[in-house]
């Protein structure tokens, strides 16, 4: 699937949400586009109330997935991912990443 299609399955819901955002992860590394659109999912309401597990919403594991991708886009992205959540989501996010700040996390996946 191309990365605007896998953007499409995440943001429209249904059964392979999470296996289209994980994909866009896998990809972040090497494509400055779908680091952006990870960006952007993780804005989405849907994705921030749907859980990978426990605490982590599908929003989060885009910020984490940008943070692990290393390149100065990625992290940039994950940044104003970040920015974007609530101050209360933010603490639980950095606590969850151990982090003091954004800038110093350095998940690996």
């Amino acid at each position: 699937m191309t990365t605007a299609d896998l953007a499409h399955l995440a943001a429209s819901g249904g059964p392979y949400r999470g296996r289209a955002v994980f994909e866009l992860v896998d990809r972040a590394r090497s494509d400055d586009d779908a680091a952006t659109r990870l960006d952007q999912l993780s804005r989405l309401p849907a994705l921030r109330e749907d859980r990978a597990f426990h605490l982590v919403s599908l929003a989060w594991a885009a910020i984490i997935g940008l943070l692990a991708a290393e390149t100065a886009h990625a992290r940039a992205r994950a940044y104003a991912a970040f920015e974007a959540l609530s101050r209360s989501e933010q603490a639980d996010f950095l606590a969850y990443v151990q982090a003091e700040r954004i800038e110093d996390a350095h998940p690996r996946i």
